[in-house]
């Protein structure tokens, strides 16, 4: 069972709280001051769904409120129609002044597992019925800079089978118009992921504008003196500045650290410090064309920077811990499965540089349009490359590290289809022989063990079970949480999935209905039956039975080596196979 933590905030970046899940991280907005009195949020009807249960879920105390705002499309209270969208009204707070959202209070019930909170922990089926979870859902009141004419707005979350075409004819908002309140939102589609904003109607049908500004009269603002609006501004920019200064002088504080930690290595290990001018140059001002990711700490931008292709990544300052914790591990770990750092920058923003992979992540091949599938053989050596990266940060380094997020979209592949392991902002290191620490819950569901999720545990094992999921994705190419569709009535973890099938006394028929259809058929039975078992190996409830990555890499040695001869048992032994993964 999980702890309650009464003021802890469970944030999702996905509105479709204990429907449509995601792994993506709850996104940064610009700061505010105030929220608005009303929002929208699509919600996908999944099947089983009735009105009276999604009004609890979003704390509604009348049906017809929800009704009103569905212009028709609920013909009565007792009956709404599964695959389809409906409207939702909820207030827009400004959460602790970051972000704009609300937070909806869940009460978990005994029968609960994780893929229906918030995603699946490894199909968890019992929990203490007095745990509530704070569940955030995003929301936007309109921007005065693009629009006055739009004031209310509809958080809608993006499916596989959308694109722009479909969602500009089933909200009657031109394509223009979503464009310009979601920069880079053709991107998006690219991965079936995401939220937009779309300007939304009111209960008549009509689009309402944003509300006026309310204050003192035109006649008092004009008895307001310069000299008192010029003391108000320079406090205000005081107060910013000071705390900005606060925020760079820890970072400072922080790069001296690890330039005197470096000193006296026989090879310099700290990487290049970029002006602000230089990145702002390379990416044509962080322009919208150059933008090539967004993650939950910052957006990514393609630069040439030196002569040589880059990415980088803009962070706010915020962001500190990440962005040191990304760059003390990077300038001090040097491997070939490791995305490498090339340098960063502090200025205004905290920016790091990486080498730019061609081949983006691997969850763009396996689940993206418009790319070839990739082959079996392709698979298992991404398989080998990332768990030798792994394998180096848990037991080649002093101190070992952790690195917390391991995720499809945390691979990236290069122009020759090789594996790096990216994205090292929430990394914790630990003493060799420690095993175990107690931590703050990071990481992206889905793809979190059980003992973490439940207690906040952290090991190598963590990692471990991240990549087992990895690993059915890399056989199946479905998410690590899996969306309602005809044939599955709930979202459950991939893991639950694989272990229904892996269950069955003949498994052969169902397994080859779980493999990427895009192989048809080929690849051989008997290399993905050996990656599954691994996988589930990987994925045990119990950390001390999964393998170590240096056990998972001979395996995946072994099976990259042949994958048609290689026969487990008769290599290693029954009994030796079962002290490689168990790392004996």
């Amino acid at each position: 069972m999980f702890e309650s933590k009464p003021r802890s905030v469970l944030s999702l970046g996905i509105i479709l709280i204990l429907v449509y899940l995601s792994s993506i991280p709850l996104p940064v907005e610009s700061k505010c001051n105030k929220g608005c009195d009303l929002a929208l949020a699509s919600f996908y009807i999944w099947r089983g769904t009735n009105l009276t249960y999604i009004a609890e879920l979003f704390s509604i105390s009348s049906l017809q409120e929800i009704v009103d705002y569905n212009n028709n499309h609920i013909p009565n209270h007792d009956s709404i129609i599964a695959a389809t969208r409906i409207n939702i009204p909820f207030s827009c707070d400004c959460l602790d002044g970051g972000f704009l959202g609300h937070v909806f209070p869940y009460k978990v019930k005994s029968a609960d597992f994780f893929g229906q909170v918030a995603t699946s922990y490894s199909d968890l089926t019992t929990s203490d019925t007095n745990v509530t979870l704070n569940v955030v859902v995003n929301c936007s009141c309109g921007d005065r800079d693009v629009s006055k004419d739009y004031g209310l707005f509809v958080t809608y979350p993006i499916r596989v089978e959308d694109n722009l075409t479909s969602i500009t004819s089933e909200t009657n908002v031109s394509a223009d118009l979503i464009r310009r309140y979601n920069p880079g939102v053709d991107s998006k589609f690219d991965t079936g992921r995401g939220i937009l904003f779309i300007p939304g109607r009111d209960k008549s049908g009509n689009f309402p504008p944003l509300p006026t500004s309310t204050g003192i009269s035109g006649g008092a603002i004009a008895g307001v003196s310069i000299g008192a609006i010029a003391v108000v501004l320079l406090l205000a920019g005081l107060v910013y500045v000071g705390c900005y200064r606060k925020k760079a002088q820890k970072v400072f504080s922080s790069l001296d650290h690890l330039h005197q930690s470096s000193h006296g290595r026989c090879q310099s290990l700290f990487s290049i410090e970029f002006t602000y001018e230089e990145l702002a140059t390379a990416t044509n001002d962080f322009s919208i064309a150059n933008k090539i990711g967004q993650g939950g700490f910052g957006a990514v931008y393609y630069a040439e920077l030196r002569g040589e292709k880059a990415a980088i990544k803009k962070m706010d300052m915020e962001a500190t811990r990440e962005f040191l914790a990304e760059l003390k591990v990077l300038t001090h770990v040097h491997h070939l499965n490791l995305v490498r750092l090339i340098g960063y920058c502090v200025e205004g923003s905290l920016f790091l540089v990486y080498e730019y992979l061609e081949n983006g992540h691997i969850g763009q091949h396996l689940r993206g349009t418009g790319r070839d599938p990739l082959p079996w053989s392709t698979r298992v050596q991404i398989a080998l490359d990332s768990a030798r990266g792994l394998e180096y940060i848990h037991e080649h380094t002093v101190p070992v590290y952790i690195h917390r997020d391991i995720k499809s979209a945390n691979i990236l592949i290069d122009k020759n289809f090789h594996a790096k392991v990216a994205d090292f902002g929430l990394t914790k290191l630990t003493e060799v022989g420690s095993s175990s620490l107690q931590t703050r819950l990071v990481g992206t569901f889905g793809y979190m063990p059980p003992e973490y999720a439940q207690y906040g545990v952290v090991s190598p094992k963590v990692d471990v079970y991240a990549f087992g999921v990895v690993l059915y994705e890399l056989i199946s190419a479905k998410e690590a949480i899996v969306m309602p569709n005809e044939s599955v009535t709930e979202s459950k973890g991939l893991v639950g999935l694989f272990e229904e099938v892996l269950n069955q006394p003949e498994p052969d028929e169902d397994l080859r209905r779980l493999v990427d259809p895009r192989l048809g058929n080929d690849y051989p039975l008997d290399s993905v039956r050996k990656m599954v078992q691994l996988a589930k190996a990987c994925t045990h409830e119990n950390p001390l039975i999964r393998p170590s990555m240096r056990s998972i890499v001979v395996a995946l040695m072994t099976l990259s080596s042949s994958t048609e001869d290689w026969d487990v048992g008769s290599f290693y032994g029954n009994q030796g196979l079962i002290n490689l993964i168990s790392g004996r």
